[in-house]
């Protein structure tokens, strides 16, 4: 099985942290997120994921899926900061 690697990037800490993340392709993006949130200290409930180009990210899909439509690098954004200066 094909591995993935994601660097996603806290984007609501001003320090930009990220966590690289390297899945099996047939993983379930969620479960990418919650380990993502879980490093961060964040919910992975309340939180939004977006391509580099602020595209939203469906978690359902596989790691694989995601990989190939949006590419490594992707943003997390925790809803509570959505908006919020």
């Amino acid at each position: 099985a094909d591995k993935v690697d994601f660097k996603i990037t806290l984007a609501s800490d001003q320090n930009l942290p990220y966590k690289v993340v390297k899945v099996p392709g047939k993983a379930p993006f969620s479960a990418v997120v919650k380990f993502a949130a879980n490093e961060f200290g964040v919910n992975a409930d309340t939180s939004a994921i977006l391509s580099k180009d602020g595209v939203g990210v469906p978690i359902t899909e596989t790691a694989q899926s995601v990989f190939l439509k949006f590419g490594s690098e992707l943003k997390m954004i925790p809803r509570d900061r959505v908006g919020a200066c």
